[in-house]
């Protein structure tokens, strides 16, 4: 059965969401939360615990909480403790590009160290102030300052190496005609690459 909701970031300490999980108990739909925490061979626990997260409107929302918060105990959104464990050594390299945006638009949200980096690469880009950096990731302005030193080397480093890839490959055997062809094209001189860090 599919996901029935796309989970939009959370801002982080936002709990609403659980007013709508399916296995909220309520006077009218009592659930019983030790469900939620069967042991390994309890085969019928855990497929009646997943079969209430698969009818739940929240069940992504719900992992996703699991996995930022590092909860590897009981079933969340419809996985066993087992089953996420390969999603919680991979979350520090998730990169959701929609998380990024939300976190450029001030919207305070769960980074990973992925999508930190990409903020302050795309803040970095965007002229962003160091300040204004700093609130977004709740760091103090210097460390602000710091990554956006890091990005502006890691981005001239990336054009160096770029460059060299393109004067060896001019200067290959392979690409040797066609430069004879074009005597305009000039290969740029090391002036034209800036000054190292």
């Amino acid at each position: 059965m599919h996901r029935t909701d796309t989970p939009q970031p959370r801002a982080l300490g936002d709990h609403t969401w659980r007013d709508r999980a399916a296995c909220r108990s309520t006077p009218h739909h009592r659930v019983d939360p030790e469900l939620f925490f069967p042991e390994p061979d309890e085969v019928d626990r855990i497929a009646a615990a997943k079969a209430l997260c698969a009818q739940c409107p929240v069940s992504s929302t719900c992992l996703e909480a699991a996995l930022e918060n590092g909860d590897r105990d009981g079933i969340r959104g419809g996985m066993t403790e087992e089953e996420r464990e390969a999603l919680h050594s991979k979350l520090g390299g998730r990169l959701s590009y929609s998380r990024v945006n939300e976190a450029l638009a001030g919207r305070d949200i769960h980074l990973t160290k992925a999508e930190r980096k990409a903020v302050v690469r795309a803040a970095y880009q965007a002229d962003i102030p160091a300040e204004q950096l700093a609130r977004m990731l709740k760091v103090t302005e210097a460390h602000a300052g710091k990554l956006y030193r890091r990005t502006r080397r890691e981005i001239r480093n990336r054009a160096v190496e770029q460059q060299k890839k393109a004067n060896e490959a001019a200067k290959s055997p392979d690409n040797a005609p066609q430069i004879l062809k074009n005597p305009a094209a000039k290969l740029p001189a090391r002036d034209d690459l800036g000054t190292a860090a």
